[in-house]
């Protein structure tokens, strides 16, 4: 709406400091993305080619107000009047975003090692767990993941990491479109973000 879009050009403006655009460092002024562990992949999703929509690979330095809006529309909530159609796009398109935060070499695929490091990223701030474990639980996942994606593999297979199509399936019945949120949208105040 355009009151949404108003919000978000105020929320911009702070971000950006009254600049026309936004680089990285911009976003080191959002207390809730400070101690998030996947922070660096979340910053990096807003810099993303592919999500911006430019089909192209690799980053850009920064990103306009109509770059943010795109990538905000990745965030945005279903609207009750959607067809089945147009809810099946919506939810590729989120799936496909998060797809990219953990496509971190940009080929098409999530490797074991990269999903190793998300794993190993997300628990980081467990005191508790080891690099060891992490490292354990993200190749059960990705054992699972092959098991949900290809089947029974032989012995002598090896799965080379979870496609886009993979990612879909690995994702199907879990309601993507109310999980994936911003709360660093408020403009009252940057200390207060939510």
């Amino acid at each position: 709406t355009s009151e949404q879009i108003e919000h978000l050009h105020r929320r911009f403006k702070q971000l950006s400091q009254d600049q026309l655009t936004i680089r990285k460092e911009n976003f080191d002024s959002i207390p809730d993305l400070e101690f998030n562990p996947i922070r660096g992949k979340i910053v990096h999703a807003f810099f993303d080619k592919r999500n911006l929509r430019q089909e192209s690979d690799g980053l850009v330095d920064e990103i306009n107000f109509e770059d943010f809006l795109t990538i905000m529309s990745y965030f945005r909530p279903i609207e009750m009047n959607m067809d089945e159609e147009q809810l099946d796009r919506f939810r590729k398109e989120k799936l496909k975003f998060l797809f990219h935060m953990y496509d971190s070499d940009h080929d098409g695929k999530i490797t074991l090692q990269e999903y190793r490091n998300v794993v190993e990223e997300l628990l980081s701030g467990n005191p508790h767990l080891e690099k060891e474990s992490a490292r354990s639980i993200a190749d059960g996942a990705m054992m699972e993941a092959a098991s949900i994606c290809v089947g029974q593999m032989g012995p002598d297979q090896v799965y080379e990491g979870i496609t886009f199509e993979d990612f879909l399936k690995m994702w199907q019945g879990i309601d993507i479109e109310t999980k994936m949120h911003v709360r660093f949208l408020n403009v009252d105040t940057i200390a207060h973000c939510y």
